[in-house]
């Protein structure tokens, strides 16, 4: 299962997002989950060191040269079953990302990409091809003009709700055509938690509870 995450704006709570949704699929899934950083913040937000690794990046600008179970060789293992594929040094070349979206939606684990907000080359092919294909939103004006104009439609949306919107959740399915799947409040203890290192370790029960029926 492929499950993708994208944002039309930033600071709209993807990766955090897209890292606790792998979190808990690692948790149900006896073979653990997967969680593919094409925005590269991933180690940020899990609380973990920049992986030394050339990363989805390097896999897919060595072309045919790099067989496909060498991506397997790029993960870096994390605590409760999660691995993490780093995005790594560079630009994501489109032309093998075709090939990495069927392998990623093909494999034991589920997988959650974190595809940022640059919808184009490979992180585009990986929205196209996921089971569930998730746009992280806040009910804000710009962010939803914008999804209006990208070139696909996700599923269903996760709204990051903050107080003095005067758009709301009605106006985010009108938008995005797309129902809205979750609804996260702004928590300052999801940015506590993220500025000490813990997601990774302790999700809080906040995402735990709204993220938990998504998939």
């Amino acid at each position: 299962m492929l499950v993708t995450c994208w944002s039309t704006k930033g600071g709209s709570g993807t990766t955090v997002v897209a890292a606790s949704l792998a979190l808990l699929l690692a948790r149900r899934s006896p073979h653990g989950a997967v969680l593919a950083d094409l925005a590269g913040d991933g180690p940020a937000v899990l609380g973990v060191a920049e992986p030394d690794s050339p990363g989805l990046a390097g896999w897919l600008a060595a072309g045919d040269a790099v067989p496909v179970d060498g991506l397997t060789r790029l993960e870096v293992a994390l605590d409760g079953g999660l691995a993490l594929l780093p995005r790594g040094a560079g630009a994501l070349p489109p032309p093998r990302a075709g090939v990495l979206a069927r392998v990623l939606a093909r494999g034991s684990r589920p997988v959650v990409a974190d595809c940022g907000t640059d919808l184009d080359g490979a992180a585009l092919a990986l929205v196209e091809a996921a089971d569930r294909s998730l746009l992280v939103t806040r009910a804000c004006y710009l962010a939803l003009r914008r999804a209006r104009q990208v070139a696909v439609r996700p599923s269903g949306v996760v709204l990051v709700r903050e107080p003095g919107r005067a758009l709301g959740r009605d106006d985010v399915e009108v938008a995005t055509q797309a129902p809205v799947a979750a609804e996260v409040e702004l928590d300052p203890g999801v940015a506590r938690a993220v500025d000490a290192g813990l997601l990774g370790r302790s999700l809080p029960r906040t995402l735990e509870r709204r993220l938990s029926h998504v998939l």
